[in-house]
């Protein structure tokens, strides 16, 4: 029987394992923490019962993508909720701008026609359009007209893009969603992730797993108990020699992290692309218990699972800018998660649970907390007063837990354009490493980010094309 060994079980690392074992391999996933899951881990970070999510919350690449539909995560408890608003973006003096399923009811809100105009043709051949977004940029698409008209915005600037917008309203709009790739906004490709993001919203929304994102975890666990699979924990794995020989090697780490465990079984020339890939901004997370939730001046912010906190397109502008030059802002863009306005069974006797993390540069090595909660209060005056608890990590606890968030960076790796066309080495085949049956599957391939699992879905396709051959 073929074997199969995944280092790493984060959400991509168990979307390699659930597919190869779909397939009747003997599967093995090695994993350094207690509990598996990596960033879609759910836990209780403030009060007993209140359910955070420790990494990603919202999930909007995930519905009915290829990965998901193929193991069939719905069969093993996988369900899905939407809040009314997919994201909001509060500025000054109770005004702001909120984007909703409908694009037309979003630009309508706006009172800016160009929001239609742009993103309109995006959202609505959406379904092609992923299934092309989400493999490497080398292969071709499968709509290449689709897939040109997409690479018409993402490939400019978000400064260049958002000059086509009349209001402040859809700059700042378009800002919070472009804020995702941690890059300055003037930098070519800028707008990919932003764009991407933003025609999920309008085309099937930004959900939530029903229960925490760890139920994406739980539900991919009981595929692998399903498919005969083994997970052991508590097993941290420095080099190929800590583990089984295998027919298959799958390494949901770092492209470095991945080269030092294959050793001399990697080509020199493969190693030394993986060891030059580079790291972007960092994220600086805080748990909130909220009593009654977020009292945000912007009444469509409380209806929204994601608000985007920073102000201003300039404003955001700035400081984006900053953190990517290594300096922290006083007043840096906030990602707020409020969970609970989709999946109402996350708050607790009236007790909300709300992740929020700050952009920071690299490694900022101090508690973000005080710099969050005063930008809150800046458009939620009497926050503070609600907060009943909270906890927080910095840069350094989140690459202690998981060494693929290098120097805080949860996205695994910097957005910059070469790295969004070739991420983690130019190769017509990122996730194959030489002639080695070793596959990189974590986030540091295409397309990214995100508890999609597609990146380990794509690695495990290839691993099992290579068998056929």
């Amino acid at each position: 029987m073929v074997t199969a060994n995944v280092i790493g079980s984060g959400p991509n690392g168990l979307a390699a394992a659930v597919t190869l074992a779909k397939a009747g391999i003997e599967v093995t996933v090695y994993e350094r923490n207690a509990i598996p899951g990596g960033g879609a881990r759910s836990v209780e970070a403030t009060l007993p019962g209140i359910l955070h999510d420790h990494c990603a919350g919202f999930h909007p690449l995930s519905v009915n993508n290829a990965f998901v539909l193929d193991a069939q995560l719905d069969s093993f408890g996988l369900e899905w909720a939407l809040p009314a608003i997919q994201y909001a973006h509060p500025l000054d003096y109770g005004r702001g701008a909120a984007a909703y399923r409908s694009i037309e009811h979003t630009g309508q809100q706006l009172g800016d026609p160009a929001w239609q105009v742009l993103f309109g043709p995006l959202a609505r051949h959406f379904a092609k359009l992923s299934n092309d977004v989400v493999q490497p940029m080398l292969q071709f698409p499968q709509s290449p007209i689709g897939f040109t008209r997409f690479g018409m915005r993402a490939g400019l600037p978000v400064s260049l893009l958002a000059k086509a917008f009349r209001t402040a309203e859809a700059q700042a709009l378009f800002a919070g969603v472009a804020a995702h790739a941690f890059q300055p906004f003037h930098t070519l490709g800028s707008s990919a992730i932003g764009v991407t993001l933003l025609a999920a919203a309008h085309a099937v929304g930004w959900p939530v797993a029903k229960g925490g994102s760890q139920a994406i975890v739980d539900a991919m666990l009981k595929a692998l108990d399903h498919y005969g699979a083994t997970v052991v924990t508590d097993a941290h794995i420095s080099s190929l020699a800590d583990v089984p020989t295998a027919d298959i090697v799958m390494l949901n780490t770092g492209p470095a992290a991945a080269a030092d465990i294959l050793g001399s079984a990697v080509p020199d020339r493969i190693a030394s692309g993986l060891r030059r890939y580079r790291y972007g901004p960092a994220a600086a997370p805080v748990s909130l218990a909220v009593e009654g939730g977020i009292p945000w001046l912007y009444e469509p912010a409380r209806q929204a699972g994601t608000v985007h906190v920073g102000g201003s397109f300039a404003e955001i502008a700035v400081v984006e800018a900053q953190i990517s030059k290594g300096r922290m802002p006083p007043n840096p863009f906030v990602l707020v998660g409020q969970q609970s306005v989709a999946d109402p069974v996350r708050a607790h006797h009236n007790i909300h649970p709300v992740d929020a993390y700050a952009h920071v540069p690299a490694g900022y090595p101090h508690d973000a907390t005080e710099l969050i909660i005063r930008q809150l209060e800046r458009f939620a005056p009497g926050v503070r007063e609600r907060i009943v608890a909270h906890s927080s990590r910095t840069t350094a606890d989140l690459e202690a837990d998981n060494p693929n968030f290098v120097g805080g960076d949860i996205v695994s790796g910097a957005n910059s354009l070469d790295q969004l066309l070739f991420r983690p080495r130019p190769a017509l085949n990122p996730y194959r490493l030489g002639s080695t049956r070793a596959y990189l599957c974590s986030a540091a391939t295409p397309p990214g980010a995100g508890a999609h699992g597609m990146a380990g879905y794509n690695a495990a396709r290839s691993a099992l094309e290579d068998l056929e051959r």
